[in-house]
């Protein structure tokens, strides 16, 4: 494990404060959904700017193929081998602590907007409030975050009520246009607040936006762009994934799990387009504030892309050929868009193939902070990557996942996964890829590799000695 100590970065800062940290989460958006990572039918210019004018990463990755393990591990920088979460419906571990509650100490005030995914209930143990969040406004509960109109949500201990968003949705399954308050927005409206109201001392915003993750639905103004160019279509006339009535957290409407939807590639195009448009609008309030040289904004997806809201991943390369999705530790499951901005500090347009995972933002944000990290994190700061000091990187041994059945680790530019025979009852089975040469994992090299197999194989016992 890396004890990391503050370096003082943040006094580096020309207004000679500690610098606001945002880091804004999608849901469910693949490698490839952005322009600026290859996307030609999404526009998404804000997030293409935020790239030009600040880092992009084309080798980071989420903490894991699902969302809450993954956001247990960007909140404590440990990676699937040392995680309290790894898998959906598992509760963070009250005792974990998390960045929040480390930036308290330097001083910062915390908020958390969307999706927190850790907790059943706002006033458990492990609800954003109790885990270092000044400020909490969001879903109860995971389940309730695949609707976009909610019945209520809770801005900290007070439940607020969407009366509108009750029987949103016509005979068909379909929402209806114009009515009821898309929670989207609302996420937007309440980091907006935030930050005008937090603008004279340090603040730490992350905003888990829950799109584009399924269901698939957007206002009409969204929508529309897209619908005039006619693209085809698979038309999702029934509900179903994403709970049904009388499952937990998941309100009384929804009868039928996801909305019908007869449109969900233009759909899935306009919510991506949605959130870009509302990042530009953080971004243009830094600006107006004159916080943007005293402002970090960092954004990642939180896993690989799904089609359970009826989307056609394929029609979008949405994983820009990585192989597999949500639910694979293969590359398209776990290779995350990662792109940090922060004027005058990070040269614009630069790009970075550093090896580096959601664990890293804990200690990254630590160092920005100047503080100590804790002994037992996974992750180390990118912060000398984001300053250009390339020299001064610490690099990691190895990238550790697990996910049912199989282990996967990177080592550089090998990555190596493994059945493990045990959890499947197959005999145990190899697959070693180049990923400088294959990023696409279609070459398997294990059976030419044995003695490199062996070398690498290690590092799973390493990364789960503690379980």
């Amino acid at each position: 494990m890396l004890f990391l100590v503050g370096t003082g970065i943040a006094q580096q800062s020309t207004t000679g404060k500690k610098p606001n940290i945002i880091y804004i989460l999608a849901d469910d958006m693949g490698y490839g959904d952005l322009g600026c990572y290859g996307q030609d039918k999404i526009q998404t210019p804000n997030l293409d700017a935020m790239a030009a004018s600040g880092m992009k990463f084309t080798d980071h990755y989420s903490g894991q193929t699902v969302c809450s393990p993954s956001r247990c591990s960007l909140m404590t920088g440990k990676h699937m081998g040392n995680s309290s979460v790894k898998r959906n419906g598992e509760l963070l571990d009250p005792e974990e602590v998390t960045v929040a509650e480390l930036l308290k100490t330097a001083g910062y005030t915390t908020a958390a907007i969307g999706k927190w995914g850790l907790s059943k209930g706002v006033d458990t143990p492990n609800s954003a409030n109790s885990q270092g969040f000044d400020h909490w406004f969001g879903y109860e509960n995971q389940g309730f975050a695949h609707f976009y109109y909610p019945e209520y949500m809770y801005r900290n201990q007070e439940k607020v009520e969407y009366p509108k968003n009750l029987n949103s949705r016509d005979e068909t399954g379909a929402y209806i246009p114009g009515k009821g308050t898309y929670s989207h927005d609302e996420f937007t409206r309440e980091a907006l607040w935030f930050i005008e109201e937090n603008k004279e001392k340090p603040f730490f915003l992350y905003l888990p936006y829950t799109i584009p993750h399924a269901e698939m639905t957007v206002p009409e103004d969204s929508l529309d762009p897209y619908l005039a160019l006619g693209w085809p279509e698979r038309k999702k006339k029934e509900g179903g994934g994403g709970g049904v009535h009388g499952n937990e957290g998941f309100g009384s409407q929804y009868h039928g799990g996801y909305c019908a939807q007869s449109h969900p590639n233009a759909t899935y195009a306009g919510m991506m387009s949605r959130m870009d448009r509302d990042i530009g609008a953080i971004r243009e309030l830094i600006s107006e504030l004159g916080l943007d040289e005293n402002t970090i904004i960092m954004f990642a997806s939180d896993n690989g892309p799904d089609d359970s809201g009826g989307n056609n991943l394929a029609f979008f390369n949405s994983t820009a050929g990585l192989r597999g999705r949500k639910r694979d530790i293969y590359e398209g499951g776990i290779r995350s868009p990662f792109i940090v901005q922060w004027e005058g500090q990070i040269q614009p347009g630069t790009v970075s193939d550093l090896p580096s995972a959601f664990w890293d933002f804990l200690p990254t944000a630590c160092d920005l902070a100047g503080i100590e990290s804790p002994r037992d994190t996974d992750g180390l700061s990118l912060l000398p990557t984001f300053l250009g000091e390339e020299s001064k990187q610490t690099k990691h041994d190895y990238l550790y996942w697990e996910w049912e059945n199989m282990q996967a680790i990177r080592v550089d530019k090998w990555k190596l996964l493994y059945l493990n025979p045990e959890k499947s009852g197959a005999s145990p089975i190899y697959e070693l890829y180049d990923l400088a040469t294959d990023p696409f994992e279609t070459q398997n090299l294990a059976a030419s590799k044995p003695g490199l197999i062996q070398e690498l194989k290690k590092y799973f016992g390493e990364a789960t000695k503690n379980q």
